[in-house]
This record gives structure tokens, C-alpha cells and sequence, in this order.
């Protein structure tokens, strides 16, 4: 297969960095919180701050991949990966390492924006969508396998060994886009004038589809980042399970979110896209209830049933809302998929923390934060149809 031509594998490895980074040490925490002398709580700050990272480092990265060009935003972004790695690996202060999460955040910011830009410039509006989704389903084989490993590193060597694996990765891959990508911006796509221009930002914003479909997939990555959070605690404090069963538990929903999103396309174009969008945000409602109504059960599959049913709808609202807030935007591809990457992972990090400080229990969050979407929706439904109404 020839990357030049075929670049879909390179765009794959690429979106890898950022889940890589969050999931393979969860169950090295309690190890790490014994090595670096700190509370749990602080330990697991060590998520949100990559997450922070994560999504501020688009609004730079953006308009830079629109600049100099996806390649050498990708390049970057994978020598700064391999950096924040080693730093992490070799940290004896939480400082540093909290240093070293920051600079991993931005450094996938680098990977994704230039990524994301680079499938909507191969594969234009449409076809983008469905590659999106594909994305997205191997962003899920992270989740599926990384705790299991992250386990076996940390049993046989110790919580670092989580890092330096992740700084083999970024050199492995950091190797291939050297030798494999070519760049797919289009010679006519360069931004030209100032490099950072609000004006930019502002034309992507005054779109109100972007708006409408970055919105719907903020909401269904809060329900996602909340329940990664909330599952170590739910699983292997409240229910007293072992890392190597709360990795099988995590790592299942994580394989129902590979053949989901896998599927997704094709139920989409057979649905339609409004209708695979409703029922999406319907799956996420639907588990909502099924949250509350399990709450008195102490078994895991009390907690991960409702997550199973809620990660096929989270799957759905992905595929079509990625794609289409992308879609009118070719010159500012890098822009406006830095932008989404900004509202999807800083917007939703900061509904869940704003949650965890209203004095909800863990289940009455997460159960909010998985009917939001519906919501919306039908909230923007019926301002529509009253709008309609009153210009009959």
C-alpha cells in the first residue's frame, strides 16, 4: 500500500497519540500516587491537564497547519510527543510531571488537527465523513487494549514504563510520517496574511451548521471523558474489581465502540443522516435512564450496560457531526479542526468539571451528560419549526 497515494493509514496512527495518552497508565494511578507522594485526586488531574493541553493547543496549531502545512505540523507534533514522554518517564516531582502532560496534550493537538485537515483535504466534504467515522473507530482500539497493557507494563516494570512506551511510539510513527506522508494541502488551500488572526476563527464561528454539529459532539465527549474518569473509581473502588478486570470491563465497551463505529457509515447512509443523528442522541438519552434505574445494583454490568448501549449512540452522533461541521470549509480546513477540537475536548472537559461541583452524585453527572445531546437537538428542532411557522 502506498501512503502517498493512500494516506488513510498514516491519518489512523496519527489520531492514536491522544487516547494512547490517556488511557495506557489508568491502571498504574494507584502506583503512581504511592510514588509521587499525592493524593488520588491529584494523581487523576494528571487527565484533564492533558485534556486542557489537548484542546487549547488546536486554536495555535490550527492556523499553523493552515500556514506551513499538515506534514510539518504532524512532524512536530510527534518529536514533542517523544519529549513529553521522556520527561514523564524520568519525573521523580509531580510538578514535572504535570509539565510533561502538557506538553503530550499539545503535542497531539498537533497530530489531530493535522490529521483531521489532512482527511478533509484527501477525501473532500462528503467522503470525509465516513473516513471520520473510521477514525474514530480505531481511536476506540486504544481504550480496547492500552489498560490491558498499560497493566502488564506496570506489573512487571513499574508506572513509568507506561511512558516509555508512549515514547516509542511517537518515534516509530514520528519515523513513518518522515518518510511516508506527503503533504495534502492543496498549493491554492495556504492561508496567506497574518499567521494568527481572530478573523479566522470568527468566519468558521458565524457558520452556524459548524456551531450546531461542534456542539452535539462536545456534549457526547463530556459523556465519554466522564465516564472515563468515573470508571476506575466505579469499578475497581466501589465494586472492588482488579485492574485486570476493570481492564476487561473498560477494554469491552471500548471493542463495542470499534464494530460501532466501523458500522456506523453504512446504517447512516441506509438512515440518512438526520435520522442516524436522532437516533444517536435517542441511544444516549436511553441509557440516561437506564443509569438512574440501575443505581442500586452492585454489579459492573449495572454501570457498563447503560455505557454500552450509550457508546453505539455516542458512535452514531460522531460520524455524522464531525464530518458535517467540516463540510463547508476547504481553505480553512486546519481552522476549523482546530476549532472543533477545541470546543469537543476544552468545552466538554469543562461541562464535567462544572458537574463535579454541583453536589450530583457520579451516576446523576454522567446520567446528564448522556441526555444532553437529545436535548439539544430537540430544542433546536423546535425553534425551527417555530421560525418556519411564523414566516408561513
Amino acid at each position: 500500500m502506498s501512503f502517498t497515494t493512500k494516506p488513510l493509514p498514516l491519518f489512523m496512527l496519527m489520531v492514536l497519540f491522544s487516547p494512547l495518552a490517556i488511557d495506557i497508565f489508568l491502571p498504574a494511578i494507584p502506583q503512581m500516587t504511592e510514588a509521587f507522594a499525592v493524593p488520588l485526586d491529584w494523581m487523576t488531574q494528571t487527565i484533564p491537564v492533558f485534556l486542557f493541553a489537548f484542546g487549547v493547543g488546536q486554536l495555535v496549531v490550527g492556523p499553523l497547519a493552515d500556514r506551513f502545512g499538515r506534514r510539518p505540523t504532524a512532524l512536530l507534533g510527534a518529536l514533542l510527543y517523544l519529549l513529553g514522554s521522556v520527561v514523564a518517564a524520568l519525573s521523580v516531582d509531580f510538578s514535572c510531571l504535570m509539565l510533561a502532560r502538557l506538553v503530550q496534550g499539545l503535542a497531539a493537538s498537533c497530530l489531530s488537527v493535522a490529521a483531521f485537515a489532512g482527511v478533509r483535504d484527501v477525501y473532500g466534504a462528503e467522503r470525509s465523513k465516513s473516513m471520520f467515522s473510521y477514525l474514530n473507530g480505531v481511536i476506540c482500539i486504544v481504550p480496547a487494549l492500552a489498560p490491558l497493557l498499560g497493566g502488564v507494563l506496570t506489573h512487571y516494570w513499574s508506572w513509568s514504563a507506561n511512558f516509555w512506551f508512549m515514547g516509542l511510539y511517537g518515534l516509530l510513527v514520528g519515523l513513518f510520517l518522515l518518510f511516508g506522508l506527503q503533504e495534502t494541502q492543496h498549493a491554492a488551500h495556504v492561508a496567506k496574511g497574518r499567521l494568527f488572526s481572530w478573523s479566522r476563527y470568527f468566519s468558521v464561528l458565524r457558520v452556524p451548521a459548524f456551531i450546531y454539529y461542534a456542539s452535539l459532539v462536545m456534549l457526547a465527549m463530556a459523556m465519554i471523558i466522564a465516564y472515563v474518569s468515573q470508571s476506575p473509581g466505579r469499578l475497581m473502588v466501589d465494586m472492588q474489581l482488579s485492574s485486570a478486570q476493570y481492564a476487561l470491563w473498560f477494554g469491552s465497551n471500548a471493542l463495542l465502540n470499534i464494530i460501532a463505529a466501523f458500522v456506523a457509515p453504512s446504517l447512516i447512509k441506509r438512515l440518512g443522516q438526520n435520522q442516524g443523528l436522532w437516533l444517536g442522541a435517542g441511544l444516549m438519552a436511553a441509557a440516561a435512564l437506564g443509569l438512574i434505574s440501575s443505581q442500586q445494583f452492585a454489579h459492573p454490568l449495572a454501570f457498563m450496560l447503560p455505557i454500552y448501549v450509550c457508546s453505539v449512540g455516542f458512535c452514531l452522533l460522531i460520524a455524522v457531526g464531525a464530518g458535517s461541521a467540516l463540510a463547508p470549509f476547504a481553505e480553512r480546513a486546519g481552522t476549523a479542526a482546530a476549532l472543533l477540537g477545541f470546543i469537543q475536548m476544552t468545552g466538554s472537559a469543562s461541562l464535567v468539571a462544572l458537574l463535579a461541583l454541583s453536589g450530583l452524585s457520579s451516576s446523576e453527572q454522567l446520567a446528564i451528560l448522556m441526555a444532553l445531546p437529545l436535548l439539544v437537538m430537540a430544542v433546536v428542532a423546535g425553534r425551527a419549526g417555530l421560525l418556519l411557522v411564523s414566516k408561513q
